[in-house]
């Protein structure tokens, strides 16, 4: 890393990266990132901004072997292989699910840790993969990756992010496994309950809250302040008083868990901000919407300010046409929130940066894990494989700004894919 002491850390790549929201917790846990693999080469080169020193490879997994990409990584062995496979699990009665073609991206990342041999595995997927028809899928996948030397820390966990202190109620599904032979890892307790859950019992009523939708926001600029945001998406702002969450995540308080490479701080940068157009109808509807309450004709949902944020989700796929997820209304102002406000409330730290549409830039943040999340399982993992890890000094740079606003023709180019590797955006 630029500028950093040189120091033995366990190396881990990032399959299905996205923008990196899992290679961010596992490089907070101690990692090194080798590689990151991602298919989208927008989503490439907003890793590669964020990660410049980990090679991004833009390719579809099911073409490409553990061989080319150990060797892209520069590396001959890895500690870690961890991703998150798309998986749609429907089909018929009596089929081997991993045989639909829906779902040859799971069967590919296991392929992948067949040929890469990493001595762990940690697969995310969405939390009904444990339950219905998907269950299926999710027995197949530990019997086949016992069938290559793997056992599985059963049962594989669905985790909520606002157990591990994101202001946001997300459940996602992780599977742990280890090569015959290692230390079995375990998936991470609980260190935080969901702010404004009030009938909690048990082990977890006795746990801290996680950090709340105000505490997360409160030291945010109103972006009404700025006119120039209504024609670009970052600027010079005067930032309020921060919460201690707030203070980790712009970079002015020491994260004690964090063992990332640290970045630049710009303190008064406010970035990923771009204003949006509300009708006058939309904002008074707003407006009348108490906190915590969906707005009757759109059905968006107000957040609560002393609650936490519900599930933010990327939106529709370009073949169903491409509309942004419904984005939750601001719990003190008439309008949704932006992609920074997004970020905030999904763990991403305020040096972290995303596409400067809007669209680009929540399905960024909906389709990735929460670095908290994921730094919490990384953790678990590296506490299996033994061995100190030092927080390293100095800074890491960031990429080359212009890398977040390519077009996906330009993109494409820059990674030498084809324009239509991934479909373009239409609207219907």
């Amino acid at each position: 890393m630029n500028g950093a002491i040189v120091m033995v850390r366990p190396t881990a790549i990032d399959l299905f990266a996205g923008a990196g929201g899992m290679s961010l917790g596992f490089e907070q846990a101690g990692f090194d990132v080798v590689a990151a693999l991602e298919v989208d080469p927008i989503h490439c080169a907003v890793h590669e901004y964020n990660f410049p020193d980990c090679p991004v490879i833009c390719a579809n997994v099911s073409e490409i072997s553990g061989a080319e990409i150990l060797r892209r990584a520069g590396v001959t062995e890895v500690d870690v292989l961890f991703g998150g496979p798309p998986c749609q699990g429907f089909s018929l009665m009596g089929k081997r699910l991993l045989d639909d073609p829906r779902n040859a991206l799971v069967s590919d990342f296991i392929r992948l840790v067949g040929e890469i041999q990493p001595r762990y595995v940690v697969m995310e997927n969405v939390k009904g993969m444990a339950t219905g028809k998907q269950r299926q899928v999710l027995s197949e996948a530990i019997a086949a990756l016992g069938a290559i030397g793997y056992e599985v820390v059963d049962p594989p966990q669905v985790l909520n992010a606002a157990h591990y202190g994101v202001p946001q109620y997300r459940e996602r599904l992780f599977l742990l496994a280890y090569r015959q032979g290692e230390t079995p890892p375990h998936y991470p307790l609980p260190t935080t309950h969901p702010a404004g859950k009030t009938r909690l019992k048990g082990e977890l009523a006795r746990l801290p809250a996680s950090a709340t939708v105000a505490e997360a926001l409160q030291d945010l600029p109103k972006i009404e302040q700025y006119e120039a945001l209504w024609r670009q998406d970052c600027v010079e702002a005067n930032f309020g008083v921060p919460s201690q969450y707030g203070s980790i995540l712009r970079g002015l308080a020491v994260d004690l868990g964090d063992y990332g490479y640290p970045r630049p701080v710009m303190e008064n940068w406010l970035s990923n901000s771009g204003r949006s157009h509300h009708r006058d109808t939309s904002i008074e509807r707003f407006r009348n919407t108490k906190p915590g309450e969906r707005e009757p004709v759109s059905r968006f949902l107000r957040l609560h300010p002393q609650g936490v944020c519900n599930t933010l989700r990327a939106g529709t796929p370009s073949s169903r046409g491409a509309f942004t997820s419904p984005r939750p209304i601001h719990p003190q102002l008439p309008r949704c929130i932006t992609v920074r406000e997004a970020a905030r409330l999904h763990s991403y730290p305020d040096w972290f940066r995303f596409h400067v549409t809007k669209w680009h830039g929540f399905r960024q943040i909906g389709n990735s894990v929460p670095p908290w999340l994921a730094r919490a399982v990384a953790s678990s993992v590296r506490e299996s494989l033994g061995g100190a890890v030092e927080r390293p000094q100095g800074e890491c740079r960031l990429g080359d700004a212009g890398l977040l606003s390519l077009t996906m023709t330009q993109a494409a180019a820059r990674y030498g894919v084809a324009a239509d590797a991934i479909a373009p955006r239409r609207r219907l």
